[in-house]
């Protein structure tokens, strides 16, 4: 596995002080023979420690491939603006469920163009609307071929922090760790008109290991 893809734990140092935190709580608890917190403290660190699991995945051989960047389920699939470049593009769209993989990979490889932070609100991922109105966070790349490609990590309605490691001029493996949205979220892919899109709508797919495209 190349370290360069995957230079993290199993989980995900995002979730550190959830893990710790909530392991520290239940000792202490247990300790103060306080059950029923102690129980409900378990819970939640259990419930944290799925939620920030990273694990490393085998991408496809296919050069061609631009790989899912999340674990979820295809909500969108449709003609689109570019958020960045303002050209006319291919949307899909990912939705990610709480117990999801939340770490974001990179799709394609590339140069990284621009980063765009947007406020805004948090309403359901899963709406139509949740593109052009909640938090998000841009990253737009150009492939070894000259082809833009624009992903966005939308905030849902629970999740209050997106983050995004990229800097401007980074150059982007496909299936690198770039990003991670806490507590719900989805991830929107913007590719060129004439892809060709191997998914359907509703179909779920896993991180790095499926293709949603082939440019």
């Amino acid at each position: 596995m190349n370290t360069r893809l995957y230079p993290h734990p199993f989980f995900a140092r995002e979730g550190r002080p959830f893990i710790y935190g909530g392991l520290v709580l239940t000792a202490f608890f247990s300790w103060v023979d306080w059950s029923l917190l102690a129980c409900l403290s378990g819970i939640v660190t259990v419930f944290c420690l799925q939620f920030f699991r990273d694990p490393a995945r085998e991408q496809p051989e296919d050069p061609r491939a631009v790989v899912s960047p999340v674990d979820g389920r295809v909500c969108k699939i449709q003609d689109a603006l570019d958020p960045l470049t303002g050209e006319e593009v291919k949307m899909i769209s990912i939705f990610m469920n709480v117990f999801n993989v939340h770490s974001q990979k990179s799709p394609v490889a590339g140069r990284v163009e621009e980063i765009r932070y947007t406020p805004g609100l948090f309403v359901n991922a899963d709406l139509d609307k949740a593109s052009t109105d909640n938090e998000r966070n841009a990253v737009r790349v150009t492939t070894p071929e000259g082809v833009s490609v624009t992903f966005v990590q939308v905030a849902g309605l629970i999740a209050r922090r997106i983050l995004c490691y990229a800097k401007k001029d980074q150059e982007l493996a496909r299936g690198e760790r770039y990003g991670f949205i806490r507590f719900g979220s989805r991830v929107d892919v913007y590719l060129p008109k004439d892809v060709e899109v191997t998914v359907t709508i509703g179909e779920k797919v896993t991180g790095v290991a499926s293709t949603i495209a082939r440019l």
